[in-house]
């Protein structure tokens, strides 16, 4: 049984996120946060990564279909209708506000 006084896991995990998200937001430049993202990040997890940002960027094109991305690129279709989910339908908005911070810096 849950000690009433400690906070829920899930509440824990959130403000870890929050916090990783302001170390994240603190990064004064790509090369800083390239360098922090290496360290952060396993090979793999920063591969993952990478393709995720790769693929939604090439969602948004809106030119190629999964098949050709999984073709281009080597992601998985499940990979490329996950992000494509977050992408377009999920209430997070992550890829979109990041898509459309970088196209008005453009």
């Amino acid at each position: 049984m849950q000690n009433p006084d400690e906070k829920p896991r899930q509440t824990d995990a959130a403000q870890r996120r929050a916090l990783l998200a302001r170390a994240l937001a603190s990064m004064p430049n790509a090369q800083l946060m390239e360098q922090f993202l290496i360290d952060l990040c396993t090979p793999a997890e920063l591969r993952a990564l990478s393709e995720r940002w790769h693929v939604a960027k090439l969602l948004d094109a809106g030119e190629l279909s999964y098949r050709e991305i999984n073709a281009r690129t080597g992601v998985s279709t499940t990979t490329i209708g996950r992000v494509a989910r977050f992408l377009n339908e999920e209430p997070h908005g992550g890829y979109r506000a990041a898509l459309n911070e970088l196209k008005e810096k453009i």
